[in-house]
């Protein structure tokens, strides 16, 4: 009786010290890194040689956690299926859970990626809602988006993008006519 007393004991211990050091959910910290490589090489044939000119670009940017310039507090991530000839508004403003079920309602964004997959056979339109986020400075302003394209654009400084509710919250993705398409989102952005 008193062995199964101290396992008990040290089982609901265990279960305590969990708890406790798993720490306030609302206390979630960020930090966020982009990073960009880019690598091209140029190769030509001249008689029995081969010249080469390389190029390296690498491009890094990071964020802390916080909502000053250089920093960010909050992530959202989903990958979105938008049926042919479809569009769909992301609301920034509405319901969105991050990967802790926190709201995600940012008061600015700091980081846009949105990425069609390679085996995508429709264009995407990006923004254009006039209640756009005005991530290319105006809401009627839009991006097209191959298959296997990427869109990125990161605004480290403390202005971001504003997200304002109900004018300036919307990101839109619109699929052309032809099949379903695949694609992913992340947004990073501060809670003001």
């Amino acid at each position: 009786m008193k062995r199964r007393w101290t396992v008990g004991l040290a089982a609901l211990l265990a279960i305590a010290i969990g708890l406790f050091t798993q720490g306030d959910v609302g206390a979630a910290t960020l930090t966020t890194n982009a990073k960009i490589n880019l690598f091209a090489k140029l190769a030509n044939v001249a008689g029995n040689t081969t010249a080469g000119a390389e190029l390296s670009v690498i491009k890094e940017v990071s964020l802390a956690n916080g909502v000053a310039a250089g920093q960010a507090d909050k992530v959202y991530s989903v990958t979105l299926s938008v049926t042919t000839g479809a569009t769909t508004d992301v609301d920034v403003q509405a319901a969105l859970l991050d990967a802790f079920g926190a709201a995600f309602t940012p008061a600015k964004l700091k980081l846009v990626y949105i990425a069609s997959a390679a085996a995508n056979t429709t264009n995407l339109t990006l923004f254009g809602d006039t209640n756009s986020v005005p991530i290319l400075n105006t809401a009627a302003t839009t991006a097209t988006l191959e298959p296997g394209g990427v869109f990125l654009l990161v605004r480290p400084t403390l202005a971001g993008i504003a997200v304002t509710a109900g004018t300036g919250d919307i990101i839109q993705i619109a699929n052309a006519a032809g099949a379903t398409a695949s694609v992913d989102l992340v947004l990073v952005g501060t809670s003001s």
